[in-house]
């Protein structure tokens, strides 16, 4: 049986494909269109996927969708038509897209596809709970549900047992923590849907001194940690911003400029946003165990990529474990979608372990192999040296304890917005300069983004304070005090940026201002050459812990080719490529001789 699912027309679109219930492959179409968070319907990815699983559109047994988009459409009529006359400027620019394409959803699936086939369209918060639920290792577990909004939910819970799933609350537009989170994103001058990433990375540069307005005027939290928001300070419904005015006066400016300085304020204000949410999870947390008696828990939704509050529930020990779906926001709806038709609709017997997800890593992308690599690399030109499988993992070692940047280029993409050491650039965590020469020389963003670490599995408690893995890079724990740098007083008082360059650990590049890191553990069974690489470094140089951030520069979607990886390292000061087995130093490649305005090309995030 042949399962396709489709996310598409708001954000991150994507496909997956399942055959007899296994995960086959999946992919975001912003990988091969090169358009970041590309809300296209999914051809691209779709042709992929059919490839890959070598069967065409007419055998599909049945496609799914990631949501419902007439119930969308309804709830985005009922909300401006209760705001008229106000709202009439966003309503314009809507309805186009609406009427031409996303409510003809399955007319535009039979057309692209050639199916004439059944087409299931769960809810947009099912098919999150089914994401996290049916590919986690749980056998049964409670789920939440969080993101800016679907139809009508904005944060749901429930639980999952077998091969069903069952919403059991639900908190509903206009009331969201997702958007609360994206409001303060907006305000602080990042991309709405891009980055709020980074004002979670700035909040342990600043200090909660706002979290108190937060809940006296803009949101009300039950002990429960159901919410309701004040939407006297916000725009999202029918506005074209997400704050308005009354929000401004309230935090005594007009939103930051974007790309313009950010000051303490910016850091103070992340802080805050970030207090709030992490107590409020916390609280839904707190109130789903006693509500479901259950052991485990799943998360999805855009919210659950908030690694901080993610660690936060794990360390509560509210839970005996947690599992995050790594593509957790609307991309993660096209696998969802999918297996809740196999499991949920067409009933099929789910059995799981309690250990071992359904993931394979989130390894789910394209892979070129040696000949293909060659081939390109022949035909173009580009000097290179290869190396044997066996000389491969010690080379690369020795290149990271010269402090190189390296563009690491293996086996399968990774599905989902994290480089988990398949499209990566590495470099060495105990240099105190690596993460600077990030960010200014090869990612070319701002200074405060901190990098992750990738750390052989069997090492990860001896690193940080953690008791399992974490292979997706989506829980935040401290680094283990023995490995911390003692703070002196007059450092311990610096403010803002002026924290960043401390060396605080044994391993500074990964090593947050506040002693934390978001951590990936490295299997040797999910990404055995990633895990051999590591291996060596650590017997040659005695540490298992590298730099680990993903292969594109600032507003660019995560490499797919070799093409992509080439450019992207050429236009950068990477020292070194690997890709495959091919090995490419950048002083011996000419420069490019066509290029495009690459910083242009690509809308800054």
């Amino acid at each position: 049986m042949n399962i396709l699912g489709i996310s598409a027309f708001y954000h991150d679109s994507a496909a997956c494909i399942i055959k007899d219930g296994e995960l086959i492959a999946a992919a975001q179409e912003e990988r091969f269109t090169r358009k970041k968070h590309d809300h296209s319907f999914p051809l691209n990815a779709i042709q992929y996927c059919l490839e890959t699983a070598k069967i065409n559109g007419v055998d599909l047994d049945y496609v799914a969708f990631y949501d419902k988009p007439i119930l969308k459409f309804e709830r985005i009529l009922e909300t401006y038509l209760s705001y008229a006359p106000i709202g009439i400027r966003s309503f314009l620019k809507a309805m186009p897209l609406w009427i031409k394409k996303k409510i003809w959803i399955k007319e535009i699936i039979k057309s692209e596809l050639n199916y004439s086939g059944k087409i299931v369209f769960p809810e947009h918060h099912e098919s999150h709970a089914a994401s996290a639920f049916f590919l986690s290792p749980f056998q049964q577990a409670a789920f939440i549900t969080m993101d800016g909004v679907g139809e009508w939910s904005t944060t749901s819970f429930g639980i999952g047992k077998g091969n069903k799933i069952e919403i059991m609350a639900d908190i509903q537009f206009p009331h969201s923590l997702g958007l609360l989170y994206s409001a303060f994103t907006y305000y602080t001058g990042f991309r709405v849907n891009s980055g709020e990433y980074k004002v979670m990375g700035l909040a342990p540069y600043g200090e909660p001194k706002y979290k108190d307005l937060i809940y006296q005027y803009l949101i009300d939290v039950k002990e429960d940690g159901s919410f309701k928001m004040n939407m006297d300070y916000f725009n999202y419904c029918v506005g074209l911003t997400m704050t308005n005015s009354k929000f401004h006066t309230l935090f005594g400016a007009p939103p930051r400029k974007p790309e313009s300085k950010i000051t303490q304020k910016e850091m103070d204000l992340a802080r805050s946003v970030q207090e709030v949410t992490e107590e409020i999870v916390i609280k839904i947390a707190k109130h789903i165990k006693k509500e479901t008696k259950m052991k485990f828990l799943c998360l999805a939704g855009g919210v659950a990529l908030n690694c901080v509050a993610n660690g936060k529930i794990l360390r509560s020990g509210i839970f005996d474990d947690i599992w995050i779906q790594p593509a957790a926001g609307d991309a993660g709806g096209a696998m969802g979608c999918a297996f809740f038709t196999y499991y949920h609709y067409l009933e099929n017997q789910r059995i799981a372990d309690n250990k071992s997800d359904f993931m394979k890593g989130a390894y789910l992308g394209p892979e070129f192999k040696n000949d293909s690599i060659k081939s390109f690399l022949i035909k173009n030109e580009y000097p290179y040296q290869k190396l044997s499988d066996t000389e491969l993992p010690e080379k690369i070692a020795d290149l990271i304890s010269n402090t190189k940047v390296i563009g690491w280029f293996q086996g399968r993409m990774e599905f989902g917005p994290r480089a988990l050491g398949s499209r990566t650039i590495i470099g060495d965590a105990r240099s105190s300069t690596m993460q600077k020469t990030m960010n200014l020389k090869i990612k070319y963003r701002e200074s405060f983004r901190p990098f992750a670490p990738s750390v052989r599995a069997e090492n990860i408690s001896d690193y940080f304070e953690i008791d399992r893995e974490s292979p997706y890079m989506l829980l935040v724990a401290n680094v283990q005090k023995s490995k911390q740098v003692e703070i002196s007083a007059e450092q311990n008082s610096y403010f803002g940026l002026e924290k960043l360059n401390l060396v605080r650990s044994v391993v500074p590049a990964i090593t947050h201002v506040d002693f934390s890191a978001r951590i990936q553990s490295v299997n040797y069974r999910t990404n055995p050459r990633y895990h051999q690489m590591i291996t060596k470094f650590n017997d040659k140089y005695g540490c298992p812990v590298i730099v680990n951030t993903s292969f594109n520069v600032r507003g660019e979607p995560i490499v797919c080719t070799p093409k992509d990886a080439y450019l992207c390292f050429m236009r950068t000061e990477m020292d070194f490529l690997i890709i495959g087995n091919f090995l490419l130093d950048k002083k011996e490649q000419r420069p490019l001789a066509v290029d495009s305005d690459w910083r242009n090309e690509f809308e800054l995030d």
